[in-house]
């Protein structure tokens, strides 16, 4: 299953960007407003938001052109990933990209929460 963010603009370069996110502290601003939970762990952070079960993320990559994060989880299979393009030293395009392996039934139920899930990200991501 594969869900795309919009692309947007964000008004900080691609070394701003990463330097917010290689710390799992960083990814809390991020969050939609339904966030209940947010935990800071080792090599990144696990939430929970209101009507979705809890999720672990690890940073798994993290380069000026793009951002790696993968369920902790090994009973999910999936990575978001945040693509960069640099524009200008101030200005850096962004788009989420999910990628996950689900049955069915379960991308079924997933695909709807997560795709909303993305797109709160991404206008989280976009007031930054």
């Amino acid at each position: 299953m594969n869900l795309e963010g919009r692309k947007i603009i964000v008004n900080k370069s691609a070394k701003e960007l990463v330097e917010m996110l290689k710390s799992p502290e960083g990814y809390r601003e991020l969050m939609p407003n339904s966030l209940q939970s947010f935990e800071v762990r080792d090599q990144g952070f696990k939430f929970s938001l209101k009507g979705m079960p809890e999720i672990a993320l690890t940073i798994d990559e993290i380069s000026e052109e793009k951002v790696v994060l993968k369920s902790a989880s090994s009973s999910l299979d999936f990575a978001l990933n945040g693509m960069m393009n640099k524009i200008s030293d101030t200005q850096t395009e962004v788009q989420l990209l999910f990628d996950g392996k689900f049955n069915p039934f379960i991308k079924m139920m997933v695909e709807k929460p997560l795709q909303n899930f993305i797109n709160a990200l991404t206008d989280n991501i976009e007031k930054i």
